[in-house]
């Protein structure tokens, strides 16, 4: 069949399509015949022909979606890697919403990062227009927009620009690539879409490569709370227990491998490409930050929460980083066999931008701990703290300033910790607030080693707790290698 020129038609059929073929109830079910009635394969394998969704793709995602039993979630979220039909079938689900969903005036949104990636699914639904004649009857193509005179409805592709947002009334938002959406973005998408007594917000993306997104916040929210029935989450994702090159974990992650996604395409990938964005988009895993300074999910499985805090009176070697405010401020201990334990962290409350650190609070915390273990050494960042650090040196003995904007200091204890994370020779007491830092830390390669940062200036991502322990760490390893020589007694 040709393909339509773009425009309006000089005319269209008055009356909406006819549905009367279609299962009554508007659910998964009724998605699936009005797919294999009215749309067509836009290209790819089987181009042309009836669309047919996967039984993955019905039972698993649109039946999530769309359930046969009680209301639509107002919000989903599809996690996936690449190659694996998104785009099609949220075509499909943008189609059955503009013309087959029996609502007058819909709105369909199709919302990426630019236009130009809203337009790849926008693209797909136009043509599967222009391959059915009796759609080409029903909608008018335009550049920005498909329109359905018949019951006043549209489809249309929208950057992802809170401005661009605003006005819409949709009773579907199909959101490509979620991992690129900001905060904003997605609180006006999810805003707008109140007014309908049935809406939905759908992402369908690959994961992002930071934690510190809103697809991450989406995805945990959907994993802790499964029976919210607003709320949907469908996760494609090889387990992290199957090695990179594992094939069959590939089939768990890719549920299209093997049909219209081919091994051979994925393997051939695997030689070209870093680890950490094969594994986000072939292997669907969140890997932390493409820049994270220790693997993601590595930090975590040197956790010993049995073992804690050590007993009282053991030798042990303590790090401070300190901050006025904004940042937050982290004593951090380690042991000489090399176990670090949070002994306290102080951050201010997201709600207060008057928050300051208490003193006197760090202060009392330091004395009870020098109470209640052997502290061969406090090693504290003097920035912003050297009337403490003071104190402390006249309160205690084995105070000594620990500079850690000194990079032939900082450096090596960096690299340090960093070799015994990965040679299993560390453990840590589990604190999450600890595993949090240390996955924000950002490495900043320099002549004598790497140095870590956050991965932005002024970000809300804290390392404090990290630095500290770099610190304590590097310390303990110092003082074990180092004993204090023992005086030698001659007997007269």
């Amino acid at each position: 069949m040709p393909a339509m020129k773009m425009g309006p038609k000089s005319s269209t059929a008055e009356d909406p399509l006819d549905l009367s073929m279609l299962p009554e109830k508007k659910d998964y079910r009724r998605i699936d015949k009005f797919a294999r009635e009215y749309l067509r394969v836009p290209k790819g394998a089987g181009a042309g022909d009836p669309f047919r969704m996967r039984g993955w793709q019905k039972n698993e995602i649109v039946k999530r979606m769309f359930p046969p039993t009680g209301k639509r979630p107002r919000q989903g979220v599809v996690s996936m890697p690449r190659g694996n039909g998104k785009s099609g079938l949220a075509a499909v689900l943008g189609m059955y919403a503009l013309l087959a969903d029996g609502v007058e005036g819909a709105q369909v949104l199709i919302v990426a990062s630019d236009e130009r990636q809203a337009r790849i699914v926008f693209n797909t639904a136009r043509r599967m227009v222009e391959l059915d004649e009796r759609l080409s009857e029903q909608v008018q193509i335009f550049r920005d927009r498909l329109y359905v005179p018949a019951t006043d409805s549209m489809l249309m592709p929208l950057p992802a620009e809170p401005a661009a947002l605003q006005g819409f009334d949709p009773t579907l938002t199909i959101v490509d690539e979620l991992h690129v959406v900001t905060e904003p973005v997605w609180d006006a998408m999810a805003l707008a879409a109140g007014k309908r007594a049935e809406s939905l917000t759908l992402a369908i993306s690959t994961p992002a490569d930071n934690v510190d997104s809103v697809m991450w916040r989406l995805v945990e929210y959907g994993r802790n709370n499964p029976d919210d029935r607003s709320f949907a989450l469908v996760e494609y994702a090889t387990p992290e227990s199957y090695a990179i090159d594992d094939r069959e974990g590939w089939k768990i992650g890719n549920p299209a491998l093997g049909d219209f996604l081919f091994e051979d395409a994925v393997a051939a990938t695997l030689k070209t490409t870093r680890e950490e964005p094969f594994r986000r988009y072939r292997l669907g895993q969140w890997v932390g930050s493409a820049n994270s300074w220790i693997p993601w999910g590595v930090f975590e499985q040197r956790a010993d929460p049995e073992r804690g805090q050590p007993e009282a009176g053991t030798k042990v070697c303590l790090g401070f980083d300190g901050s006025a405010s904004g940042d937050s401020t982290a004593l951090v201990g380690c042991t000489l066999d090399g176990h670090v334990f949070v002994v306290a962290a102080w951050e201010a409350p997201a709600d207060d931008q008057r928050w300051r650190v208490p003193r006197n609070e760090v202060t009392a915390m330091i004395a009870s701990a020098f109470e209640q273990w052997d502290v061969i050494e406090l090693a504290a960042d003097p920035w912003g703290w050297r009337s403490e650090l003071e104190e402390w040196e006249a309160a205690h003995k084995n105070v000594v300033q620990w500079n850690t904007a000194h990079a032939q200091r900082m450096a090596p204890a960096t690299d340090r910790l960093y070799a015994a994370i990965m040679d299993e020779t560390m453990t840590f007491d589990g604190d999450p607030r600890l595993v949090e830092h240390i996955n924000n830390c950002v490495p900043k390669s320099t002549a004598l080693g790497d140095l870590v940062h956050k991965d932005k200036r002024n970000s809300t991502r804290k390392i404090d707790l990290a630095v500290a322990a770099i610190v304590a760490f590097d310390r303990a390893a110092w003082h074990l290698a180092n004993p204090p020589k023992r005086r030698r007694v001659i007997a007269h």
